[in-house]
């Protein structure tokens, strides 16, 4: 047998002698953090655990179907866990609102390939080499002679495949394409994954693609006109307030504008948000909802770090 880094007897024995798990991912959760939770969840629950599947953010549209079952679901507070393994998180913050009800735990693993991971768990199995954490998960299971059944083969592969580029990106190491290979071999649906992850073009990205169009159409020509200045600024300035009012349905719709993640559509709405107190346009109480998506946006560190120094002094 090839050898293994004995971390993952360590987490192998944990599991087995734990009865309540809860697997949790990173916010605003990508192939691989959608694929490794479900898949581990999967191999967990065939193995007889109780196990919850936990994320702060909802599964992105393209990764429903690895998850027909709805086994991902928001935190709870108030529920104990004998194990707690975080999945692709390359830091406890990066868990969001889920940190805060996983602290009753017994023993907390934190299973990563990020370089960057702060090593926040009891247990930390971190391989910067595997350019994915999906290959991690499914070297667990192998070890661990757990089945890796057709679900869980797609989920992993979905994990394998998004994080390297669809095997593209420079990270890809000969070994995946043997971990991929294997999953093929256990039933992965490959046809399937590729079409529902890399081309298929949800109705949800139609709206995006027509919510960017009204921004440059409808709400961009008011803030060249108040640039202008004059008489026509004023006007301008009421009518932007007004369709920026008229549309707060839209940004009660999710989390960022249209979309449960961050999309091109934020990048071209950020900067009109952040340049509504220069321009002299003050919002009302009742629109407080725009007031903190703009928030969401300018924490991002890359928002910050796109500002030019003109920029930054619009909110000094």
């Amino acid at each position: 047998m090839t050898p293994h880094p004995k971390i993952i007897d360590r987490i192998i024995e944990g599991i087995r002698d734990s009865r309540s798990i809860c697997v949790v991912g990173h916010i605003r959760p990508d192939g691989d953090c959608v694929g490794s939770q479900l898949g581990l969840t999967l191999a967990l629950k065939n193995e007889g655990k109780r196990v919850v599947c936990w994320n702060e953010d909802r599964n992105p549209q393209k990764y429903e179907s690895r998850d027909r079952d709805n086994i991902l679901q928001k935190p709870k507070r108030g529920m104990k866990f004998d194990f707690v393994i975080a999945t692709d998180a390359a830091s406890f913050e990066r868990l969001g609102t889920v940190g805060p009800c996983i602290t009753n735990r017994k023993l907390f693993i934190n299973i990563d390939h990020h370089e960057s991971n702060t090593r926040y768990a009891d247990i930390n199995w971190v391989s910067a080499r595997e350019p994915s954490t999906g290959e991690l998960i499914f070297r667990l299971l192998k070890i661990a002679k757990w089945p890796i059944t057709r679900p869980i083969a797609d989920c992993l592969f979905t994990a394998v495949s998004t994080d390297t580029g669809s095997f593209q990106y420079p990270s890809t190491r000969p070994g995946t394409y043997h971990v991929a290979g294997e999953l093929v071999r256990r039933g992965a649906n490959l046809a399937k994954i590729c079409d529902e992850v890399y081309q298929s073009y949800p109705l949800s990205r139609a709206r995006l693609r027509l919510g960017m169009v009204r921004m440059e159409r409808d709400w961009y020509p008011f803030v060249e006109q108040i640039a202008a200045g004059g008489r026509p600024a004023d006007a301008a300035r009421k009518r932007l307030r007004e369709t920026l009012l008229a549309s707060l349905p839209l940004f009660k719709a999710a989390k960022f504008f249209l979309n449960p993640e961050m999309s091109l559509a934020d990048c071209a709405l950020a900067p009109l948000i952040w340049r509504l107190p220069s321009l002299g346009v003050e919002l009302p109480r009742e629109a407080r909802v725009i007031d903190d998506y703009g928030e969401r946006i300018f924490r991002n560190p890359g928002f910050t770090r796109s500002l030019t120094e003109e920029e930054k002094a619009l909110r000094a």
